[in-house]
């Protein structure tokens, strides 16, 4: 088995449920659309990981599935508490590594990236977000997770950069992957709709509000 196929992908999201997600694109969208805008965004990244070679795929979600979820998932509920212990708790389900994490929040995403990303072994992957934050966190042992990940700020436009520090830190072999623009804004949106591979759910409902006046 390839290191890519031996890899368990992890993807941590929300339930798109209006006025719950996406709140910071609010009032140019309304609440309805915002959280048609995640669930697009959570459509195209749940079918990137599925078409991705893995050992194991799991969601890991705040909320309970619906129609836009694709088969070959796992679905496991998050644990209370902020970011940083839910992201830790997911790395907790990892039997045995790799382990690669992935938000809702880049459907500009493509397996080739995440494929090609695990493919050589390292002992951690880190994908850079364009707002300070990350997209994607990889380790080669999920069990370090606690101690990586427990305790860094999120949500600041310093969390990226203390991230990556504790993995240097800790004497980690760190691939840097490319950086990506989160969707929190109206300006994301428009920006990473642009980015996004054809067929991508998440370009087609930006367009479709955009037609109508959005």
């Amino acid at each position: 088995m390839s290191a890519a196929c031996a890899a368990t992908l992890l993807v941590i999201a929300k339930q798109p449920v209006p006025g719950r997600v996406k709140t910071r694109l609010t009032p140019h969208y309304t609440p309805e659309e915002a959280a048609a805008l995640a669930e697009a965004a959570l459509r195209d990244t749940l079918h990137t990981v599925a078409r991705t070679p893995a050992r194991r795929r799991v969601l890991v979600l705040d909320g309970v599935p619906g129609a836009w979820l694709p088969p070959g998932f796992e679905v496991v509920p998050q644990v209370s508490g902020g970011l940083d212990e839910r992201i830790a708790a997911a790395f907790g389900l990892c039997d045995r590594g790799p382990a690669f994490l992935v938000g809702m929040d880049t459907p500009q995403l493509t397996a080739d990236v995440v494929a090609d990303a695990v493919r050589d072994p390292h002992d951690a992957w880190f994908g850079p977000a364009a707002d300070g934050g990350f997209w994607a966190l990889g380790l080669a042992d999920p069990a370090s997770a606690a101690a990586l990940v427990r305790g860094v700020p999120m949500s600041t436009d310093r969390t990226g950069a203390v991230q990556r520090r504790r993995l240097v830190e800790a004497g980690l072999d760190v691939v840097d992957l490319p950086v990506l623009r989160d969707v929190d804004t109206p300006a994301d949106a428009l920006e990473v709709a642009a980015c996004c591979p054809p067929g991508s759910r998440f370009a087609a409902a930006v367009s479709s509000f955009a037609r109508a006046g959005r």
